[in-house]
């Protein structure tokens, strides 16, 4: 395979909402093209791109899969994503790489929740958008519709350079605006097509829609827009040649109008990529850090190599498969390279070009590239690899926080070393799915972006590390405390035959403010007790602080003062006033007033209008309060109060409620007082889990 120079590639994510058809946009491509004979199917399980097990099993896009092909003389890498919020990290960590972002959208739907993260965080990044309404084959399509929520959403530079003639079941025809024909193509998913100029109502379409492009052109350039007015338009020329500045600077987004699963439409979107698309060149340059944590520019011209990973992959028969960008130099079979993450060497072995499972060998990739290294021994999703001596790091993509949680449970003992193995090379491959062995909870907590997203790591879990395990709800961190002061005298005495043990400890504890923490003070008068002994009875009350009284939950958010007592010149000693402490504190806290706290999470949701009353009549059910409502990117924003313990599984309820188009955040924002008849229900259970843990 050919060594492709910068201004020769076109890398880009194809991005948008669930089941708008972006895998059958790509496998159009690759058809074009002549990469691959015919159409795969996403019901066969036969696309190039959804090729893990998993994917074809429930018939979604799960992974990021980078494929590649040639269309008039330039090298397209495509980037395939995922549409569910479960994997929109797979859409940010791509396009954290990409040159532009091609946006899905479909046809009856229009704009959806992740057609909305795709735009904000292509944004975020600064790259330039292209959009796509693509399956217009379908029934019940609207075009027109959707063309007018795109431009109130994203602005009037939206700009269709492809209308279909004839949406809906045997679409087959498209208007080119910019040339004013009318192309035919077969609905066999060859993408064979024929020619013809407009003519009638379709003709006065395309000449006013290309005076309207010439006018966005001239905006993105004052040359050309003194031109404009000077001539009173610009020649096809100054056109072409102002257009790609145009798209890069969002002065036109264009739009196309497309079918994947009959490849219609797609030749015309190719070519336009191929001609205006963003370049590497349109990207020269990244921010970084040094190893004085500095900031340095990256350039694309820089001799040295320098490589972003951005994605790995854990493949059977191959191992670990690490997909990068060549942000500068060229990078080449055998060369050392240095993680500046991790500070260590790696060597570049067998450099891959992908689609999909398939690999082809090349010997060097230039910058601007994307292909993939297997084996590395130590670099991980959002390492940088450069030349040894350069030390640099380029910014790691910033992920959601995940959004439900569950706790792991073995179904046998021995396990506990294949699974800590197991949750380390996945959170390393995934970096949105995240683990902790919670010692409070005495629970391995699992934490990701949703119900499927922890499903698919459980299967990976099993299938590779041979482990059985269930996930179950995780233990709520409940906190105790006390509603009013209390005090207590306790009396610790021990005769054993030898030395005997005596400690007498007077407390007195009183509530303090949320969120203050316990307090502990001294107040001794007199000799009764030696100040020796006052650190043992603090090590004695932060020890049933710890434990807990009431549920075995920390206790929190009162004060103890420590202020008189009793000793024995030899019985007295720090075990003793340990244990006394202890005791009197549990003594005091059972008098005044105890009372479970409950984690309270501030949750933000963001739904479309027609959903509100749904999402909020079950807020209500789970004891939420709301704080407010807002409007942000044509979706409502509910802002909540929840109990932490009413959601469990919340994303996958929000799911059903909104039919997979809402999505929150989950924050802890304070504790309050427990409602007294759930307060009994869990210290029941708690006692109930003791009483078995002992048995």
């Amino acid at each position: 395979m050919k060594e492709y120079a910068s201004a020769d590639i076109r890398s880009f994510v194809i991005g948008g909402h669930a089941t708008c058809g972006k895998t059958m946009l790509g496998e159009a491509m690759l058809a074009c093209s002549g990469m691959i004979g015919r159409l795969g199917s996403i019901a066969n399980g036969t696309t190039v791109s959804d090729y893990h097990e998993s994917e074809q099993k429930r018939k979604i896009s799960i992974h990021a899969t980078l494929l590649h092909t040639d269309w008039l003389g330039k090298k397209f890498n495509i980037i395939d994503t995922p549409g569910y919020m479960d994997f929109i990290s797979e859409a940010m960590a791509a396009l954290r790489i990409a040159d532009f972002a091609l946006v899905v959208v479909h046809p009856i739907d229009g704009i959806a929740l992740g057609t909305n993260a795709v735009w904000q965080y292509a944004t975020e990044f600064g790259l330039p958008k292209m959009l796509v309404v693509n399956m217009l084959d379908k029934e019940h399509t609207n075009f027109d519709g959707v063309l007018s929520q795109l431009r109130e959403r994203y602005g009037s530079k939206v700009f269709p350079i492809t209308l279909p003639v004839n949406p809906g079941p045997g679409f087959n025809q498209v208007l080119d605006v910019m040339r004013s024909v009318i192309t035919t193509y077969t609905t066999d998913g060859t993408g064979k097509l024929t020619e013809a100029a407009a003519a009638g109502e379709w003709a006065d379409k395309a000449k006013a829609l290309h005076q309207e492009l010439i006018e966005h052109i001239a905006e993105a350039d004052d040359t050309l827009l003194e031109k404009f007015f000077e001539q009173g338009g610009l020649s096809e020329d100054e056109l072409h040649a102002g257009l790609h500045t145009a798209v890069q600077k969002g002065e036109v987004i264009p739009l196309f109008a497309t079918s994947g699963e009959t490849n219609v439409g797609v030749a015309r979107l190719m070519d336009f990529i191929a001609k205006y698309g963003a370049s590497p060149l349109d990207r020269p340059q990244l921010e970084a850090v040094d190893a004085n944590d500095q900031s340095v520019q990256v350039k694309l011209t820089d001799p040295a190599p320098v490589i972003y990973v951005f994605k790995t992959l854990n493949e059977e028969h191959i191992g670990e498969v690490s997909i990068f960008r060549v942000q500068s130099g060229t990078v080449r079979f055998g060369s050392e390279m240095f993680n500046a993450n991790r500070n260590t060497s790696e060597r570049i072995g067998q450099i891959l070009v992908l689609n999909g499972k398939n690999r082809q060998n090349v010997n060097s990739l230039s910058a601007g590239d994307l292909g993939a290294v297997v084996k590395l021994k130590n670099t991980h999703t959002g390492d940088t690899l450069c030349a040894p001596g350069t030390n640099l790091r380029l910014p790691k993509a910033a992920f959601p926080k995940p959004n439900i949680h569950a706790a792991l449970k073995l179904k046998s003992k021995g396990e506990e070393d294949k699974i800590a193995q197991g949750l380390a090379a996945l959170h390393e491959e995934d970096p949105t799915f995240v683990y902790a062995v919670d010692s409070e909870l005495h629970q391995t907590v699992l934490s990701g972006q949703g119900e499927l997203h922890l499903q698919v790591i459980s299967e990976r879990l099993r299938s590779r590390y041979k482990v059985d395990f269930d996930l179950v709800a995780p233990r709520i961190r409940f906190r105790e405390t006390i509603k009013t002061k209390a005090d207590s005298k306790y009396r610790h005495k021990k005769q054993t035959g030898g030395a005997g043990q005596f400690a007498e400890v007077w407390m007195r504890i009183e509530p303090k403010p949320r969120g203050t923490g316990v307090e502990f003070t001294q107040s001794l008068v007199g000799q009764n007790v030696d100040r020796a002994f006052v650190p043992s009875v603090e090590k004695g009350v932060n020890a049933a602080c710890t434990e807990g009284i009431l549920a075995g939950y920390r206790v929190v958010d009162l004060k103890i003062d420590f202020y008189d007592g009793k000793m024995h010149p030899v019985d007295s000693k720090d075990i003793a006033f340990q244990i006394a402490g202890k005791e009197a504190f549990r003594e005091a806290f059972m008098a005044g007033r105890p009372c479970l706290l409950e984690p309270i999470h501030v949750v933000e949701i963001r739904v479309p209008d027609d959903a509100m009353g749904n999402v909020i009549g079950d807020l209500s059910s789970r004891r939420g309060k709301i704080l407010g409502m807002d409007t942000a990117g044509g979706f409502q924003v509910i802002k909540a109060a929840v109990p932490a313990m009413e959601l469990y599984q919340y994303s996958t309820v929000l799911r059903s409620l909104t039919g997979g188009r809402a999505a929150h955040t989950e924050d802890l924002d304070h504790y309050e007082e427990m409602p007294k008849e759930m307060e009994q229900k869990v210290i029941a259970e708690a006692k109930k889990a003791k009483e078995e843990q002992q048995a």
